[in-house]
């Protein structure tokens, strides 16, 4: 039975999305971007202060780097941008599936992050960084109100880009019901909740999806639905919230907390 023909267009626009390039820029980011041997790498430029700094990486790449006088440095980037003297294009990494990189997790058991409409690539690419520090699996977003990888996420996450998966799936609902009956424990974070993450018994030695909402909002009706657990991050006042991306980091170590203290 053949494809339709607006399944095979849907196919060829995803694979063509894959294949465009994007500028990487700041020190670190591009640091870390030129000695990921999975990343596809095109142009380097960099200013003579910056490639100095960079030597060992960009003898790693391989590339020749187009060198400029600081003030003849003009790359194809938002003006505004702080690229620290070195920007790099390349393509988006590609980790495969979600149950791909469950499977290569370096977490036993595997701890995702689900963000449901996070759609700051600041506050994402922090995130990448606090799951990369206490070793989480992956950092899962939407295609449709997510950001995909673009120089200011790469730059936010400090080159945790490089080596922290991040994926993103067409319905956020459906992947927390699928995780579900992979064995994993879906759990929302919501400052109304009732418990913390002490409270619930099974934590320590299971799969962990732990889905946060978007600073405005939080999550959504139908996400709230559907996790099996909501908790809150206990505060000292009765006021204020943390930022997505600290409330993650809290979250996350509170999970290794928890985990080594049931050992």
């Amino acid at each position: 039975m053949k494809k339709p023909k607006w399944v095979i267009k849907k196919e060829k626009d995803e694979k063509t999305a894959q294949k465009q390039t994007y500028w990487i820029f700041g020190l670190h980011a591009v640091r870390d971007a030129l000695v990921n041997q999975n990343r596809k790498k095109f142009r380097l430029m960099m200013t003579k202060n910056a490639s100095a700094k960079l030597s060992e990486s960009i003898s790693v790449s391989g590339l020749t780097p187009e060198i400029f006088d600081a003030r003849q440095f003009k790359p194809p980037i938002d003006k505004n941008s702080v690229h620290q003297g070195a920007v790099l294009e390349v393509e988006s990494l590609q980790w495969g599936s979600l149950e791909d990189v469950i499977m290569n997790s370096r977490s036993n058991p595997p701890r995702l992050i689900l963000l449901d409409q996070v759609t700051d690539p600041h506050n994402v690419g922090a995130i990448l960084r606090s799951a990369e520090v206490f070793g989480a699996s992956a950092v899962v977003g939407t295609k449709i109100h997510s950001p995909s990888e673009t120089g200011a996420l790469a730059k936010s996450a400090s080159g945790a880009l490089e080596r922290q998966p991040f994926i993103r799936i067409r319905n956020l609902a459906d992947t927390i019901q699928h995780l579900e009956k992979m064995g994993f424990i879906s759990i929302g974070l919501d400052s109304e909740a009732e418990n913390t993450l002490a409270d619930i018994q099974e934590i320590s030695d299971r799969p962990i999806a732990l889905v946060l909402g978007s600073e405005g909002s939080g999550l959504r009706f139908r996400t709230k639905e559907t996790v099996k657990f909501m908790v809150k991050i206990p505060f000292s006042t009765d006021f204020g919230s943390l930022n997505v991306s600290n409330a993650a980091a809290v979250a996350l170590y509170q999970l290794q907390e928890l985990s080594q203290n049931s050992n």
